[in-house]
């Protein structure tokens, strides 16, 4: 008797899966399939299981598929039930390909053709609240969002927009995503929300657009270049009830939360500063990072993140913005900026970088205390909450799971199911953000408050 085994969250079960067990049923003669519990969903990183670990074993149960079904309770289990049950063929989705090639010392490992572009509209007669969700952009951000998405229930990425069709052709194929499209309009037709990857410039007609037709839209920071047109958007998103996100990652990191729920908690006393810094070296200066025309450069890139923790903070009235700023003589872009911020009775400092490298840490300092996020602090997984007697300094550590992203995807798709949208980042948030920005990128009409050097 030849055994397969294979394992998922099965949660809200749907034809996908259901082809998957057929497909892995076919490869020999008992079925055997590990649904993973709760604790070990959280320990890998997968977010929104909806359903409880014995809704989905017997939903399992009754494909009539699976001859044992077993629960996959820890990292390593794998190994372990291959011995144990004499499995000759491990199976899995081909969306793995690669990852559990550590397995062919033990069986046989196969990676099964996943269902692509699978159907909402089937899902939806299923009552299963699956969201289809289309990718604009096929960039770098792109790639990372997708293969984070396969770490969120309840959500599909079926497809990409773009205009390259070798490129698109390539982007497919690498992500076992079965559809692109170059028409903007068909692409709208067939999702049911959209995720915005593409340069900053591009944002506003493309959110507008997707908004307009009637779709959820997750859009990568800053949502624009302009509070206007950030404003408009917000408002086209009421109007037509749904439900607008601006992708600032670390706004929805569990640790980040934390971090500020506990420094505005009063434990450092009254907040009266904060530093915060965000560099990376992008030695092609043909990028997208440098191209004026598509909304490049230091503050547009990465200034989001700084200007995120200054805001939740102090708030979005400062008395008085003034920049520092380096720019690339050849570029025209910046490729070093400080942005002070002061407020009633505190003051802030966001230095941002492509072009020159700094320690990227962020200091909130207080009347009795201070917070140090070492960095990459926009990567929230630790902090130091330190006082002049070092005896009573707290250590806070929290997971940041893979590249960030699949916190706010899980937090975007909580918001479209119940209809409202999170404290993690606000509207006022993101309008005051675009603002800050926005008086940067018009620089000519700011001479007293900005300094080139």
């Amino acid at each position: 008797m030849k055994r397969v085994i294979t394992y998922g969250t099965f949660d809200l079960l749907h034809y996908g899966h259901i082809n998957l067990l057929k497909r892995a049923k076919k490869l020999g003669d008992y079925l055997i399939v590990g649904v993973t519990s709760e604790t070990y969903d959280i320990s890998r990183g997968k977010l929104n299981v909806s359903q409880s670990l014995q809704k989905r074993i017997d939903n399992v149960k009754s494909t009539g598929l699976a001859d044992l079904v077993i629960v996959e309770e820890f990292e390593g289990q794998k190994v372990s039930d291959i011995k144990k049950y004499n499995v000759d063929t491990f199976a899995i989705g081909s969306d793995w390909v690669g990852e559990f090639d550590y397995l062919k010392q033990f069986c046989e490992v196969v990676y099964l053709e996943r269902t692509k572009d699978i159907s909402s509209t089937l899902l939806r007669k299923k009552a299963n609240p699956i969201i289809k969700m289309g990718v604009v952009g096929n960039g770098k951000i792109a790639k990372r969002f997708i293969k984070e998405s396969k770490y969120v229930s309840g959500v599909d990425v079926s497809c990409v927009y773009g205009r390259n069709i070798q490129h698109l052709e390539e982007f497919c194929k690498s992500l076992e995503l079965n559809k692109y499209y170059t028409d903007y309009d068909e692409f709208l037709k067939n999702v049911d929300v959209v995720y915005v990857a593409l340069p900053h410039s591009l944002h506003f007609a493309f959110c507008k657009k997707a908004l307009l037709a009637g779709k959820h839209v997750l859009c990568e920071k800053p949502i624009t270049l302009s509070q206007k047109e950030t404003a408009e958007l917000f408002k086209i998103a009421s109007e037509k009830k749904l439900i607008l996100y601006e992708a600032i990652k670390t706004a929805y990191a569990p640790c980040f939360d934390r971090l500020i729920s506990m420094a505005q908690s009063g434990i450092i006393g009254k907040i009266k500063d904060i530093d915060a810094t965000f560099t990376k070296l992008i030695e092609n200066k043909n990028s997208r990072e440098f191209d004026v025309s598509l909304g490049g450069g230091s503050l547009t890139e990465l200034g989001s993140y700084p200007l995120l923790v200054i805001t939740k903070l102090l708030g979005t009235n400062p008395k008085n913005i003034s920049y520092v700023t380096s720019i690339d003589d050849e570029k025209n872009v910046d490729i070093m900026t400080k942005v002070f911020l002061q407020y009633e009775n505190a003051f802030a400092t966001a230095t941002v970088g492509i072009g020159i490298k700094k320690e990227g840490d962020c200091i909130i300092s207080g009347t009795q205390g201070y917070i140090i996020v070492p960095a990459p602090w926009w990567k929230t997984n630790y902090f130091e909450i330190r006082f002049e007697d070092l005896n009573k300094t707290q250590k806070v550590f929290y997971r940041f799971d893979g590249d960030g992203l699949r916190y706010e995807i899980a937090d975007f798709i909580n918001a479209i199911n119940k209809g409202t949208k999170t404290y993690k980042l606000t509207n006022d948030e993101s309008l005051f953000i675009s603002d800050i920005i926005e008086k940067f990128m018009n620089r000519k009409s700011l001479k007293k408050n900005i300094h080139v050097i």
